[in-house]
């Protein structure tokens, strides 16, 4: 009997103690494993992200001066012209149009329209110089009169009056001569026997500006028209960079403000400065499909003569336009924040249990934000703090990776 209530003792005692260490187990506050960051103090900037593109800023287009044959142009784009030495293109100048019948009819018809306004037009001209001469004449009898007191003052006004008018008159009639001999010559320009007296002659088109050749826009011989592009010139080391922004992040960029180039396929970041942002702005639809209001923003180069050589027009490059920055600024990575109804807060790690902290955040920039309060440099907070974690909950920090 004894050994029997032994062994129910024994069992009650064994099954108590598994009650016990369920409970202990499953009341005993949990250990979640954070990541660790560290508030700090120093400087940040916020910058806008864009791709931009480079560009030759004055570009030159050179077209044919006259219609003709346009001979081989040998230069290839990348070669050196020089302003005003370096021969460019050569056009042999067409031969002016044959004249058929009904054309000439009609030219010799204005020639001899021309030739008959040019006699009449002698003949006024005649004319005023006999009038001015009689007026001169009556101008000098009036005068001697005058002297003697046969006459009146007014009398003599009158005739230098005429006089004046008279030279006016026939300063006209000479004018209007010049104007009929003009149109006699250009009717006889028209009827001008068909002689082939302009072909053979080449014209020879120089570089108007020191650079390269941009681009050949016309390479074999062929005949060409007044004014058809055939080269593009520019000077590679006068360069800009433009980058189409969103018109929400152009509002925000004004000239002057530094600019970061990277990614242009060099070691090292280059330094620019904004130069103009455009006043209007255009419609681009992006990768996705989305229509988005896109500005322009030009920059240049803060030293084009320390400017890598080997960037040329249409290069790729990325571009970070600083809108602000500060020297000194207590600033905490964006991956540690967390909102908290309209704020922000972080768990700030005290030995090892965390703090639920409510901050007052002032600019971002996608990787650290600026703290204005709640937390100081050298504070550890939780980084990417998970949904499980809350105020008072006992964490291990994972080493460092």
């Amino acid at each position: 009997m004894k050994t029997r209530r032994w062994s129910r003792f024994v069992w009650w005692a064994v099954g108590l103690g598994l009650v016990g260490l369920l409970l202990f187990v499953a009341l005993r506050p949990t250990v979640i494993e954070v990541d660790q960051a560290t508030v700090t103090r120093g400087p940040m900037s916020v910058t806008i992200d864009e791709e931009g593109e480079t560009r030759i800023r004055h570009r030159f287009v050179v077209s044919a001066p006259v219609s003709g044959r346009l001979q081989r142009i040998e230069l290839e784009p990348g070669d050196p012209v020089v302003a005003g030495r370096t021969v460019v293109a050569r056009v042999q100048a067409e031969a002016p149009p044959l004249l058929d019948s009904r054309t000439r009819a009609e030219a010799e018809a204005g020639r001899s329209a021309a030739e008959s306004a040019l006699g009449r037009a002698r003949a006024e001209e005649q004319r005023a110089i006999a009038a001015l001469d009689l007026a001169r004449r009556d101008l000098a009898r009036e005068r001697e009169l005058d002297k003697g007191g046969l006459t009146t003052r007014q009398a003599v006004d009158a005739r230098e009056s005429a006089v004046r008018n008279a030279e006016e008159v026939a300063r006209a009639a000479t004018f209007s001569v010049a104007t009929a001999g003009s149109e006699l010559q250009r009717a006889d320009a028209r009827l001008r026997p068909d002689r082939l007296d302009s072909e053979g002659r080449v014209l020879s088109v120089v570089a108007p500006i020191s650079g390269v050749v941009l681009r050949r826009l016309r390479e074999s011989a062929s005949a060409v028209p007044a004014g058809e592009p055939l080269l593009e010139i520019g000077d590679p080391l006068n360069l800009e960079i433009v980058s189409d922004l969103l018109s929400t992040d152009a509002v925000q960029v004004r000239p002057g403000a530094k600019v970061h180039l990277e990614q242009w396929g060099g070691d090292r970041p280059l330094s620019a400065r904004v130069r103009r942002v455009e006043p209007s702005g255009f419609m681009k639809i992006s990768a996705l499909g989305v229509e988005e209001q896109r500005v322009n923003v030009l920059m240049d180069v803060d030293d084009p003569a320390k400017a890598p050589t080997v960037l040329g027009d249409g290069f790729r490059t990325e571009i970070r336009i600083v809108i602000w920055e500060a020297d000194s600024v207590v600033q905490v990575p964006t991956s540690a924040l967390f909102r908290k109804g309209e704020g922000w807060a972080v768990y700030v790690i005290t030995g090892d249990v965390v703090r639920l902290t409510d901050v007052t955040i002032g600019h971002q920039n996608g990787q650290v934000a600026e703290v204005l309060s709640g937390v100081a440099p050298s504070d550890n907070v939780v980084a990417h703090p998970p949904d499980t974690l809350s105020d008072g909950a006992r964490i291990l920090v994972r080493p460092a990776r």
